[in-house]
């Protein structure tokens, strides 16, 4: 799956406002034909991104409703080519592994229903990338290293988390001290930060949030605050930003409103001036969505701005979890 961006930009309309809906078969296709474009330049240069590429694109597909755009048998092949012998996955073949690329090859084998996959032909890919996670973990901080070099913030620790969720095998690595490093990154506007002492981001509060719902713990969220935190990340047009200061961003739509609904306070925002943001945003000639109108469409805007239009229930679209 292309990272590319382009060719058409969001918000190139000459619909009505009030008339505007969500083009489901362009997005479709233009999420089919990414990675047909293999002459371009920045094809290549998004390698790097590959793998969360398939998993952004195929989510949005899902939700889409046409779960089968992308064939099932080439996708799941594509996957296990990324997996390491110590079981961790890289973005490619022959790219590092890493915490990222490994949780979005399990959420695309769990979305396929491929799980199984990882243990064809005795390659006890399970085990294997269940102890690749494991030993991620700091046991004395609770936190996850993203790889082999030892960086570590709340994104890979919900990932880590996410991951064994899926495959059953929460009780591989130290549940209470993982939860234990996302409250020690909890400020006191009631949003989450990258590491202690960070600044509040959303789409850190995402994975914060979304570490304690997978482990049970949501009673230890200060609810009331971090939902003023987060409601107030709606702008003037509609969208909603990531923090402070900022403009407003199609994905975002998925990091706050997640947030949002998993402390049960999706209702905090205006949801039909953030539908219209969202669909403002896409490109109706070709397909795909933007960041915002006016900017290019690329499978990570399209992606998360689908997913946060499904959590508002648009009615065009699969139900999403927020977790």
């Amino acid at each position: 799956m292309s990272l590319i961006a382009g060719p058409g930009r969001g918000g190139v309309s000459h619909e009505a406002p009030s008339a505007r809906q969500l083009h489901v078969e362009k997005h479709v296709r233009y999420i089919r034909t990414l990675d047909t474009r293999k002459d371009e330049l920045e094809y290549w240069l998004t390698e790097h991104l590959r793998l969360n590429g398939v998993y952004w694109g195929l989510t949005a597909l899902h939700l889409l409703g046409h779960p089968d755009a992308l064939p099932r048998s080439d996708t799941i092949e594509f996957v296990l080519s990324c997996q390491h012998e110590h079981g961790g996955f890289g973005a490619g073949p022959g790219h590092d592994a890493h915490m990222l690329y490994t949780v979005s090859a399990i959420q695309i084998l769990a979305t396929v229903d491929a799980l199984d996959d990882l243990d064809r032909n005795d390659r006890r890919g399970r085990v294997r990338v269940v102890e690749y996670i494991a030993q991620r973990q700091n046991r004395q901080t609770g936190a996850f290293a993203g790889d082999d070099w030892g960086e570590a913030d709340t994104r890979f620790v919900y990932g880590a988390l996410n991951a064994l969720s899926l495959l059953g095998r929460l009780d591989q690595v130290d549940v209470s001290a993982a939860v234990a490093y996302v409250q020690s990154c909890a400020n006191f506007d009631g949003g989450y930060g990258l590491s202690p002492g960070a600044e509040s981001h959303a789409g850190q509060v995402f994975t914060c949030v979304g570490a304690l719902a997978i482990t049970g713990r949501l009673d230890l969220v200060d609810q009331e605050s971090l939902g003023r935190w987060l409601s107030e990340r709606q702008m003037p047009a509609g969208g909603l930003n990531g923090r402070p200061e900022k403009l407003e961003d199609a994905c975002y739509s998925w990091w706050v409103g997640s947030s949002l609904a998993m402390i049960g306070k999706l209702h905090w925002i205006d949801r039909d001036r953030l539908r219209a943001f969202i669909l403002g945003c896409q490109d109706t000639d070709h397909g795909g969505l933007a960041d915002r109108p006016g900017d290019m469409v690329d499978v990570f805007h399209t992606h998360f701005a689908i997913a946060g239009l499904s959590l508002l229930g648009d009615p065009d679209l699969k139900a999403v979890d927020p977790i």
